[in-house]
């Protein structure tokens, strides 16, 4: 047995370095990769290259998805190839991830999920800053929350779109669940901290467990965990991973109101990728209200162009009382495709200051589709 133990872990030891050489060799790649763009372009605009290529990312875990034969579970390869290419990302450029923090948030949490441990990363206080760092180039990406399955869209995203020049360059899905964290016991909270989102997302259990406790909404969960760490008889609603970051003990798990609480986060850059085999596009504009049937006239240019609409939402514009942005989202169709630029001439007849916000590979987890 022992002798059969030995030969096994050998073998371990014998495919660990065709491993690591393999890694290397694949890492090497990646830079002359790096390094051919470099050459095709202007010495001028090697700032601007992008490393991250969302349409090439969703390939590989399409790729190694189909070829895995086991025993590995596909999202346990999928997170081993996500490490491999955050690094070879890294090889090719520093790259910097602004996000909503502090560190801990949901924000961080999808931010990892997307980028890996290799890059860098930078706390922002609020999801205006996040989009500021991206905007004055302090950082290549940005990762801000657009919409939760259970509250709806996420507001200061929405309003940051309509006078931002930051363009959508991806999307990715987080399923979120919420943990009551504290230094004491249920019993002796007087004060919950949270994000408003989260708070709204655990109505049914603060009814049922704390009410009547004062509720003080703050600009992410994680700040709520730094705040209640700091209170005896304090309390937040946030990550599980925040009680260990924190130094908070974990009085309830889950209490969200669904279990299937999901998060859509949108990764902001520049820029957007090429197109794929499946993509999404953002737009928004407003409407001549004077024109009576305008907006009803603006969507049902993409009844006429086949497109399905998948989100729809407005913002004031700011501009003047009772006038509106409105948000549209279409599956199926890239901004820079034929099709796209017919619907915005066409848009243009009944819409006005239409623009593409954003548009990138649908990343849609398979249930949710």
């Amino acid at each position: 047995m022992s002798l059969n133990l030995d030969t096994l872990r050998l073998q371990i030891d014998s495919l660990d370095h065709k491993l690591i050489a393999l890694l290397n060799e694949r890492a090497q790649v990646s830079l002359d990769i790096g390094a051919a763009k470099k050459s095709a372009m202007d010495p001028q605009e090697e700032d601007n290259t992008h490393v991250y290529i969302p349409g090439r990312e969703k390939q590989v875990f399409e790729k190694v998805t189909r070829l895995n034969p086991g025993p590995l579970a596909p999202e346990s390869l999928c997170a081993i190839y996500r490490e491999i290419m955050s690094a070879s990302i890294a090889l090719q450029k520093n790259v910097m991830v602004a996000y909503l923090g502090p560190i801990g948030s949901f924000s961080h949490d999808a931010s990892i999920k997307r980028f890996g441990d290799s890059v860098q990363y930078a706390s922002q206080g609020t999801i205006a800053d996040v989009f500021e760092a991206v905007e004055r180039g302090r950082c290549q990406y940005g990762v801000v929350p657009f919409e939760n399955s259970i509250a709806g869209s996420v507001v200061p995203t929405l309003d940051k779109f309509v006078k931002s020049k930051v363009k959508i360059r991806a999307e990715t899905y987080l399923p979120v669940h919420h943990y009551l964290l504290s230094k004491t016991t249920t019993e002796a909270i007087r004060r919950v901290y949270s994000h408003p989102v989260a708070l709204a997302q655990c109505q049914t259990f603060l009814n049922e467990h704390l009410k009547g406790i004062e509720l003080v909404p703050c600009a992410s969960t994680s700040e709520a965990a730094q705040l209640a760490s700091k209170e005896k008889f304090a309390a937040a609603i946030c990550s599980q991973v925040c009680a260990e970051i924190y130094g908070l003990d974990v009085l309830h798990a889950n209490i969200e109101d669904q279990q299937d609480n999901t998060t859509r986060f949108f990764i902001i850059s520049d820029a957007w990728d090429a197109p794929t085999s499946s993509d999404k596009t953002l737009l928004m504009f407003t409407v001549d209200h004077r024109l009576p049937g305008a907006l009803c006239d603006g969507l049902k240019v993409f009844k006429d162009h086949s497109l399905n609409l998948t989100k729809i939402d407005s913002r004031p514009s700011l501009l003047r009382p009772w006038h509106y942005v409105f948000f549209v989202e279409c599956a199926g169709v890239h901004g820079d495709s034929e099709v796209m630029h017919k619907v915005i001439a066409e848009l243009g007849k009944f819409c006005l200051d239409v623009k593409i916000v954003g548009t990138y590979p649908d990343q849609r987890p398979q249930d949710i589709n």
